[in-house]
Protein backbone atom coordinates (compact mmCIF):
# COMPACT_ATOMS: atom_id res chain seq x y z
CA UNK A 1 0.00 0.00 0.00
CA UNK A 2 3.20 2.55 0.36
CA UNK A 3 4.17 2.10 -3.21
CA UNK A 4 0.44 3.06 -4.31
CA UNK A 5 0.88 5.81 -2.21
CA UNK A 6 3.88 6.80 -3.46
CA UNK A 7 3.13 6.84 -6.40
CA UNK A 8 -0.70 8.43 -6.16
CA UNK A 9 1.36 10.95 -4.40
CA UNK A 10 3.65 11.62 -7.11
CA UNK A 11 1.24 11.49 -9.65
CA UNK A 12 -0.55 14.89 -7.92
CA UNK A 13 2.78 17.28 -8.66
CA UNK A 14 1.13 19.54 -11.25
CA UNK A 15 4.34 19.20 -13.42
CA UNK A 16 6.33 16.19 -13.60
CA UNK A 17 8.41 17.33 -16.81
CA UNK A 18 11.84 18.64 -16.44
CA UNK A 19 13.12 20.88 -18.70
CA UNK A 20 16.90 21.50 -19.04
CA UNK A 21 19.16 22.72 -21.94
CA UNK A 22 19.53 18.85 -23.40
CA UNK A 23 15.51 18.88 -23.93
CA UNK A 24 16.31 22.09 -26.15
CA UNK A 25 19.47 20.50 -27.88
CA UNK A 26 17.17 17.25 -28.31
CA UNK A 27 14.27 19.60 -29.66
CA UNK A 28 16.52 20.69 -32.02
CA UNK A 29 17.80 17.55 -33.30
CA UNK A 30 15.14 15.57 -33.30
CA UNK A 31 11.85 17.65 -33.56
CA UNK A 32 8.59 15.87 -33.60
CA UNK A 33 5.95 18.05 -31.94
CA UNK A 34 3.11 19.44 -34.17
CA UNK A 35 1.42 20.30 -31.61
CA UNK A 36 0.65 20.58 -27.89
CA UNK A 37 -0.45 16.83 -26.36
CA UNK A 38 -2.57 17.99 -23.46
CA UNK A 39 -5.09 21.15 -23.17
CA UNK A 40 -2.74 22.60 -19.94
CA UNK A 41 0.17 22.98 -23.02
CA UNK A 42 -2.03 25.43 -24.31
CA UNK A 43 0.05 28.25 -23.11
CA UNK A 44 3.81 26.66 -23.76
CA UNK A 45 4.76 28.61 -27.09
CA UNK A 46 7.79 26.57 -28.31
CA UNK A 47 6.48 23.84 -30.75
CA UNK A 48 9.39 22.16 -32.68
CA UNK A 49 8.13 22.57 -36.09
CA UNK A 50 6.03 25.56 -37.43
CA UNK A 51 4.01 26.15 -39.65
CA UNK A 52 5.71 26.53 -42.98
CA UNK A 53 4.35 30.04 -43.93
CA UNK A 54 6.92 30.95 -41.31
CA UNK A 55 9.79 29.09 -43.00
CA UNK A 56 8.78 31.45 -46.49
CA UNK A 57 8.27 34.66 -44.71
CA UNK A 58 11.83 34.28 -42.75
CA UNK A 59 13.76 32.72 -46.25
CA UNK A 60 11.88 35.60 -48.14
CA UNK A 61 13.05 38.49 -45.15
CA UNK A 62 16.58 37.42 -45.28
CA UNK A 63 16.56 37.17 -49.56
CA UNK A 64 15.14 40.76 -49.02
CA UNK A 65 17.70 41.93 -46.17
CA UNK A 66 20.72 41.04 -48.75
CA UNK A 67 18.73 42.81 -51.85
CA UNK A 68 18.62 45.83 -49.57
CA UNK A 69 22.59 45.94 -48.84
CA UNK A 70 23.06 45.65 -52.71
CA UNK A 71 21.01 48.29 -53.59
CA UNK A 72 21.80 50.24 -51.02
CA UNK A 73 25.72 50.49 -51.81
CA UNK A 74 24.82 50.32 -55.55
CA UNK A 75 22.74 53.83 -54.60
CA UNK A 76 25.61 55.12 -52.32
CA UNK A 77 27.75 54.83 -55.23
CA UNK A 78 25.46 56.65 -57.34
CA UNK A 79 25.55 59.46 -54.77
CA UNK A 80 22.64 58.52 -52.82
CA UNK A 81 22.95 58.98 -48.53
CA UNK A 82 22.35 56.14 -46.25
CA UNK A 83 19.65 57.21 -43.84
CA UNK A 84 19.75 54.65 -41.09
CA UNK A 85 22.05 55.89 -38.82
CA UNK A 86 23.24 52.66 -37.33
CA UNK A 87 23.60 51.51 -40.18
CA UNK A 88 25.78 54.56 -41.47
CA UNK A 89 28.33 53.68 -38.17
CA UNK A 90 28.43 50.35 -39.62
CA UNK A 91 29.33 51.77 -42.90
CA UNK A 92 32.59 53.73 -41.95
CA UNK A 93 34.05 49.74 -40.81
CA UNK A 94 33.92 49.26 -44.42
CA UNK A 95 31.66 47.58 -46.61
CA UNK A 96 32.07 44.09 -45.55
CA UNK A 97 31.10 44.66 -41.72
CA UNK A 98 28.42 46.66 -42.90
CA UNK A 99 26.86 43.72 -45.27
CA UNK A 100 27.84 41.13 -42.12
CA UNK A 101 26.14 43.22 -39.45
CA UNK A 102 23.26 43.94 -41.35
CA UNK A 103 22.44 40.41 -42.03
CA UNK A 104 23.33 39.23 -38.51
CA UNK A 105 21.05 41.31 -37.16
CA UNK A 106 18.30 40.93 -39.08
CA UNK A 107 19.45 36.73 -38.94
CA UNK A 108 18.35 37.08 -35.08
CA UNK A 109 15.61 39.18 -35.16
CA UNK A 110 14.07 36.47 -37.34
CA UNK A 111 15.44 33.69 -35.54
CA UNK A 112 14.00 35.53 -31.95
CA UNK A 113 10.78 35.97 -33.89
CA UNK A 114 10.27 32.15 -35.10
CA UNK A 115 10.89 30.88 -31.73
CA UNK A 116 8.72 33.04 -30.19
CA UNK A 117 6.27 32.67 -33.28
CA UNK A 118 3.30 31.35 -30.65
CA UNK A 119 3.82 33.69 -28.44
CA UNK A 120 1.44 36.84 -27.34
CA UNK A 121 2.41 40.27 -27.47
CA UNK A 122 0.58 42.49 -25.38
CA UNK A 123 -1.92 39.63 -24.86
CA UNK A 124 -3.28 40.63 -28.31
CA UNK A 125 -1.70 39.23 -31.26
CA UNK A 126 1.29 36.67 -31.88
CA UNK A 127 4.32 37.68 -32.42
CA UNK A 128 4.40 35.91 -35.84
CA UNK A 129 2.22 38.34 -37.10
CA UNK A 130 5.77 40.81 -37.14
CA UNK A 131 7.23 38.63 -39.24
CA UNK A 132 4.75 39.53 -41.89
CA UNK A 133 5.14 43.15 -41.32
CA UNK A 134 8.81 43.21 -41.29
CA UNK A 135 8.32 41.21 -44.52
CA UNK A 136 6.01 43.28 -45.85
CA UNK A 137 8.87 46.34 -45.02
CA UNK A 138 11.66 44.96 -46.41
CA UNK A 139 9.52 44.36 -49.74
CA UNK A 140 8.41 48.26 -49.84
CA UNK A 141 12.20 49.35 -48.91
CA UNK A 142 13.41 46.74 -51.57
CA UNK A 143 10.91 48.64 -54.47
CA UNK A 144 11.86 52.00 -53.38
CA UNK A 145 15.32 51.62 -53.74
CA UNK A 146 14.92 49.95 -57.15
CA UNK A 147 12.81 52.42 -58.40
CA UNK A 148 15.60 54.87 -57.04
CA UNK A 149 18.56 52.82 -58.50
CA UNK A 150 16.31 52.94 -62.00
CA UNK A 151 15.68 56.78 -62.21
CA UNK A 152 19.47 57.44 -61.26
CA UNK A 153 20.57 55.25 -64.57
Amino acid sequence: MDSGTAIADSRLSLERRKFSWRTVVYGFALSRRHAHRRFVDSDVVFLDKHHPWLFFLSVGTMLLSCADAFLTLELLQRGMIEANPIMLTALAYGTSFFVSSKLLMTAFGIFVLVFLAKAHFLNRFRTGVFLTVFFSAYACLVCYEMVNLFRLL
